[in-house]
């Protein structure tokens, strides 16, 4: 019904689960896998899991919410899937949700985490921010730091923003943005929790462009991108949230559409101003 949903049961437990830790700290693991069609990677993700708890939280809902945002406001990214599916993990079968994303790569080019690439360019004293402005990046940087706001993401490090080099063709140039997953109320599995969660609390976060606040990190973006930026309007949010009843509950969903809303009242005003 949906192009970015799968929502007939797939039969996943041929694929193979390693464990990445959450950069964030939070109790849990992610666990990816792979599998290669006609020399391109397909890679999959769960959601929070734990031996004694199984597959927890919602991360990769909010990686398909993510990408849906992303697409009306614009901006780049890397598309997600989000499939229901039978995996097996450890021996042991689980019926769950989880996100599927193609490889970005195009043949000849490789990639390098941002951090690492910014250590052996930058100048002595220069900030990721003011890197990004030298190497004529600055609207990417910008559309991060709006994004990351919005969602509340909490883990942009400087391994989940990524820049991709051709040296045959001798071009480099930032990758898509990707890895949402630690966003909206990610730390929220209960109904109680959900219904405390303050939607504009300025909530630490992890954002190797900027500080550990997303409001704050808002004061770096330019009248040149607010002029550009688009709207986002009722009609985007339904669309934004279309077909996830079958995943979130109705306070869930309620939860996250005020998040976004209210959010982008405060960017709008900010534009405005």
């Amino acid at each position: 019904m949906y192009p970015d949903m799968v929502t007939r049961v797939l039969d996943l437990r041929h694929l193979t689960w390693s464990v990445t830790r959450q950069s964030s700290g939070t109790a849990g693991s992610f666990l990816k896998a792979y599998e290669e069609r006609g020399g391109r990677k397909r890679y999959f993700k769960l959601s929070s899991f734990d031996a004694f708890q199984g597959i927890t939280g919602h991360e990769c809902v909010n990686e398909l919410i993510a990408d849906r945002l992303l697409t009306r406001l614009g901006i780049p990214h890397l598309s997600y899937t989000l499939i229901h599916a039978n995996v097996q993990i450890d021996g042991a079968d689980y019926c769950t949700w989880l996100c599927a994303s193609d490889d970005f790569k195009e043949p000849g080019e490789s990639k390098t985490a941002f951090d690492v690439f910014f250590q052996m360019e930058r100048l002595t004293g220069e900030s990721a921010f003011a890197f990004c402005g030298r190497k004529g990046w600055k609207e990417w940087a910008e559309q991060i730091l709006l994004v990351d706001y919005l969602v509340l993401n909490r883990d942009r490090h400087g391994g989940n923003i990524e820049i991709l080099q051709n040296r045959s063709a001798r071009t480099v140039c930032p990758a898509p943005l990707f890895d949402h997953g630690l966003s909206l109320m990610c730390s929220c599995h209960e109904e109680e929790a959900l219904a405390k969660f303050d939607v504009m609390e300025d909530r630490p976060v992890q954002s190797f462009l900027g500080s550990r606040s997303a409001r704050k990190n808002l004061e770096l973006i330019s009248a040149d991108f607010w002029e550009k930026l688009g709207t986002l309007r009722e009609k985007d949010l339904d669309a934004v949230l279309e077909g996830l009843e079958e995943v979130l509950t109705e306070t869930h969903l309620l939860k996250i559409r005020e998040m976004l809303k209210r959010r982008w009242d405060l960017v709008e005003s900010i534009r405005n101003s």
